[in-house]
């Protein structure tokens, strides 16, 4: 899917001075099907995003970067068209202004920006065409036609490999563009360390050390301002040698020596041809771990671009001595892998568990970070809304993810779910009414900033659950039972008159006037309206379903939100591509669509899924757009579970919903080594019998011992 044509021109000047470019690449068995260029096209369509973009907007689509990076690296080695921009790479941009050693998506990190020049102007940057550039799994290529320079990087898990072939091999210089990041720079500082070498760090308020060794004697390190947010550094390269110069750098978060030793230990006297052939080893192992036959071309690439995308957050955080900089800003050395915390609000729907699905170890080293967090800081973290890192260790812990100090970590989130001023805002009012209240403000709007109330109550609600599950297994039956009946407190925000999840005053009054359809980035709903947060209790379908006065009420309800149109005035950038009111460009009702199948009608949902599944991934001219942010792989393992025919609707709990997968037969191969495989024979989409090892089962839901013990799972569809 990557696109590699190359003109005549750039042809002969490649076979001139004897270049590699994107031809000579390694091809995996399954890396050849990942193109990391989904998700970096804008959403410009308005039918699918539910409205005209206001001028000079961008969708919040995708926010990827199509640069090199191992499965939970620390070091993401990717271009930069735009700071301050999601990933800081826009596919409809024609200018590189560096290659950056970091990057989430979440328009912070692209720190270290380096640039080879040639000859170069007062303004840094240089046109490219994406005929010259092109993208895998570990690998990514482009020519910067303003320096007439052809770059190349690959990367491990902690250092990132630069390869340049300059047209001309006089005046080669090579940028350290340091004041700049997507996170405003503080400080930075860079030094030469003898012919072919340079250290230094640069400070967004966590520091970043680098150590970087060429193949080329540095003539002469030039610095602009140094360590001022408007200076710059240049490597001016002695002339004479010949072929390709080469940038290896380590990156390390502790001090500019662990940089250096990490360099030293992961790439060392190491070619670019192996760094990199090691690098797609190591995606077509973790990709090979599902195989699928059927399915049309596009949707296989669509399947192994999303599993790709999945695994590149958390981020390595630890360096290859043990040593890490943990939550107090410490230099501490443990025995696991320390991690950043996952993108809890968006990844504990989906993508946490795939994590501990196909590589459980990351998952434990994550939980054990997570703890060392909360051991220093007196919380388990969290991030941006709701407290899911108790769903996510729930998950995990449930599924056998085990071998961590579960009972440690359980009385840091029993202090989470209980204490003020910590990892869940307003809990006293949580505890003490059964809900959190918003203040009545006069004519509201989009951005108008309270408590989301409503939002947090459901998902405190879940969290709740996910807890009580913890202390269900530890024997904790006192906190079991509280949790459980705060885990009801979604009904508290349910307005019976207007049959939706309700804003209410301090007073338990509901808010007035209430539209249901407009949306509020933190009033009484969080990035969303009363649609998109009234379907969501995963823990109690039976009891939501109960609300709405039975199936046939919550049938109708169900059907209104995928049919009402979306009022095209009402314009919040993140609540985007609609059907109906159901947002799938942002995380809030991504369990919606499953929901019919609680009612006995999975049919409905497996039309509603399809839809998504064929018209909402991969939209465009190019095919690689979005229907609204990846945030941190969530939008990707939503595809991925789907396409595939299981998906886990309630995280906590270890089973799994089952839908129509897109593949004739899906092998999984499990992370104890066994197999499931999924067989669909038929053409049809509604499921119509479910079979586990040749026994027919009973209701939509298959458990978790598949993945421990392997199986053959059929879907039998009319």
């Amino acid at each position: 899917m990557t696109n590699q044509i190359k003109p005549v021109v750039f042809t002969l000047f490649c076979l001139i001075f004897g270049l590699n470019t994107g031809w000579s690449q390694s091809k995996g068995v399954y890396t050849k099907y990942v193109n990391p260029f989904v998700g970096t096209a804008p959403l410009t369509d308005p039918k699918i995003l539910g409205y005209e973009l206001p001028q000079d907007w961008r969708s919040w689509a995708g926010l990827t970067f199509p640069g090199s990076s191992l499965p939970n690296a620390m070091v993401q080695l990717s271009p930069i068209t735009e700071y301050g921009s999601g990933a800081g790479y826009e596919y409809e941009d024609d200018r590189i202004y560096g290659f950056t050693h970091t990057n989430k998506g979440h328009w912070n990190l692209c720190n270290i920006p380096v640039l080879p020049l040639s000859n170069p102007k007062k303004k840094f940057g240089s046109r490219f065409s994406h005929k010259n550039e092109s993208a895998s799994p570990g690998f990514y290529q482009v020519y910067l036609e303003d320096y007439q320079v052809n770059v190349k990087l690959t990367s491990t898990l902690r250092c990132g490999y630069h390869q340049y072939h300059y047209k001309d091999n006089t005046n080669r210089q090579i940028l350290f563009d340091l004041a700049k990041a997507n996170n405003r720079v503080n400080s930075w500082s860079i030094e030469k360390v003898g012919d072919h070498a340079v250290k230094g760090v640069q400070n967004v308020g966590e520091k970043i050390y680098f150590y970087a060794e060429l193949n080329a004697d540095i003539e002469e390190l030039e610095q602009k301002d140094a360590g001022k947010r408007d200076g710059y550094a240049i490597l001016h390269l002695k002339d004479g040698s010949k072929g390709p110069v080469e940038l290896k750098i380590g990156l390390s978060f502790v001090s500019m020596e662990n940089a250096k030793e990490n360099l030293k230990k992961e790439m060392g006297d190491k070619s670019f041809v192996q760094v990199h052939n090691e690098a797609v080893k190591q995606w077509d192992a973790l990709l090979s771990t599902i195989q699928v036959k059927g399915g049309t071309a596009r949707q296989k690439g669509m399947l192994y671009s999303c599993l790709y995308r999945s695994f590149l957050w958390p981020a390595l955080r630890s360096d290859v001595n043990g040593e890490f900089t943990d939550a107090k800003r410490n230099v501490v050395k443990s025995n696991f892998n320390y991690y950043t915390e996952p993108s809890l609000w968006d990844t504990y729907r989906n993508k946490d568990v795939l994590l501990g699905l196909i590589t459980p170890e990351v998952t434990l080293d994550v939980i054990k970070s997570m703890k060392d967090v909360g051991d220093k800081t007196g919380f388990i973290p969290t991030f941006f809304h709701g407290d899911h890192g108790a769903s996510s260790i729930a998950g995990a812990y449930l599924r056998g993810i085990d071998n961590f100090d579960i009972r440690g970590t359980y009385k840091t989130l029993l202090r989470n779910a209980n204490v003020e001023g910590g990892a869940r805002p307003f809990i006293k009012e949580y505890i003490e009414k059964g809900y959190i209240s918003d203040p009545d403000v006069k004519n509201p709007h989009v951005e108008t900033k309270a408590k989301a109330g409503v939002s947090k109550t459901l998902e405190y609600a879940y969290d709740d659950y996910s807890l009580a599950q913890i202390a269900k297994k530890l024997g904790d039956s006192a906190n079991y039972r509280i949790l459980m009946s705060r885990s009801k407190n979604y009904k508290n925000m349910f307005d019976p008159a207007t049959r939706f999840m309700r804003g209410r005053l301090e007073n338990g009054e509901w808010i007035k006037p209430f539209n249901s359809e407009y949306p509020y980035y933190e009033y009484m709903y969080r990035e969303a309206n009363a649609w998109q947060v009234s379907f969501y209790a995963p823990h109690d379908m039976k009891g939501l379903i109960a609300l709405y006065g039975g199936a046939e009420g919550f049938e109708s309800k169900l059907d209104s939100l995928f049919t009402l149109p979306w009022n095209p005035k009402y314009i919040a950038r993140n609540v985007e591509t609609m059907i109906g009111q159901y947002c799938h460009g942002n995380q809030p009702d991504h369990e919606a669509p499953f929901a019919y199948t609680f009612i006995g009608k999975p049919e409905k949902s497996q039309k509603i899924i399809d839809n998504i599944l064929n018209n909402l991934y991969g939209i465009g001219k190019e095919g690689i757009a979005l229907s609204g942010m990846d945030d941190a792989g969530e939008m990707s393992a939503w595809y991925v579970f789907t396409a595939l025919g299981l998906y886990p609707f309630s995280a906590t709990d270890p089973e799994y919903i089952v839908t129509a997968p897109l593949f004739d037969e899906v092998k999984w191969r499990t992370s104890s080594g066994k197999w499931i495989t999924i067989n669909k024979p038929e053409k049809g989409r509604a499921i119509s019998q479910i079979k586990v090892d040749g026994k027919t089962q009973e209701g939509y839901f298959v458990p978790h011992s598949l993945f421990k013990n392997g199986g053959k799972l059929e879907i039998l569809t009319q």
